[in-house]
């Protein structure tokens, strides 16, 4: 997938009789790990621009970019999950995002895939010491011979988060 490609939901395919228990989900990495979101959260996919930093903003958002007239926060995922700051660059994706009505921007390493599962195919995460914290997570999907691991936006990207994006955007 390009990275300046515009995607919108309307563009996947349209949903055959009996799939109502179908998801599809855009897959992307950060470092060595697979993670995905949901694909209806997901408004644009382009590639990294410096962002114009604020001060006094928690490490984890990278700036703010003008979309079109719209200014955009932007995450740094990896910072954001605990793992230290990314160093952007040309080869790193903003994915644009709809959470709790607010619109966002989420750096990663490379998008992936738009992957389409069943429901059931989608199982709870375990409980384990991890890097990632697990109300971030909102399940896992094997795809092949590796895992995918959802992540749940609202979590992620909760009051806190937005709040403070929200000062940025402001």
């Amino acid at each position: 997938m390009g990275p300046d490609h515009h995607f919108h939901p309307d563009d996947k395919q349209p949903a055959s009789a009996g799939s109502a228990a179908m998801r599809q989900f855009i897959s992307f990495r950060v470092g060595e790990e697979d993670y995905a979101i949901d694909i209806m959260t997901v408004r644009e996919i382009k590639g990294w621009t410096d962002a114009t930093a604020l001060p006094n903003q928690p490490e984890f958002i990278l700036g703010v970019l003008n979309l079109r007239g719209t200014i955009v926060p932007v995450f740094d995922l990896r910072c954001r999950f605990g793992l230290g700051l990314t160093k952007a660059s040309k080869s790193h994706v903003v994915i644009i995002v709809s959470v709790l009505d607010r619109i966002l921007g989420i750096l990663v390493d490379a998008v992936s895939d738009i992957l389409t599962v069943n429901s059931d195919q989608i199982r709870p995460v375990p409980q384990m010491d991890r890097s990632v914290s697990a109300e971030f997570l909102s399940g896992i999907i094997a795809v092949n011979d590796s895992m995918v691991v959802l992540l749940s936006l609202d979590a992620l990207f909760g009051r806190e988060a937005l709040t403070a994006a929200s000062a940025v955007a402001a």
